[in-house]
Parts: structure tokens; sequence; C-alpha cells
């Protein structure tokens, strides 16, 4: 292997971590409708747990549709 395949490996490795990072967030930003958690109630509290368990659920049913798909 040669370095640039090396380095080209790399950066997509980090790409990848900070997209998915940053998806996350924003599910979870969505979820609790851009209240912090300490002024949500108990109510948003489950409805944000549920959404993003949801979410959770969607990400590994494209994962499934993905791998089938090969």
């Amino acid at each position: 292997m040669n370095a640039q395949r090396l380095i080209n490996m790399f950066v997509n490795i980090v790409t990848r971590r900070l997209i998915n990072f940053g998806i996350n967030k924003g599910i979870d930003l969505a979820a609790r409708k851009g209240k912090p958690r300490v002024q949500m109630t108990a109510k948003d509290q489950k409805q944000a747990k549920d959404a993003r368990e949801i979410a959770k659920r969607a990400r590994q049913a494209a994962k499934i549709t993905r791998r089938l798909g090969r």
C-alpha cells in the first residue's frame, strides 16, 4: 500500500465518524425540540427518548437494507 491510500483511508474513517456524530446530535436536538434537558418535563423526556429509539431502529433498518442489497 502506498502512503496516499493510507491517508485516504484515515481521512475517510475520521470523516465518517464526524458525520455520524453530527447526525446523532441533530437527531437528539430534533427529538428534544430544541429544549435543554433541564427544561423538559417528564412527558417531554419520554417523548425524546422514544424519538431517539425510533431513529436508532431506522438506522439499523437502513444498515440491514444496505447489506441485503449487496
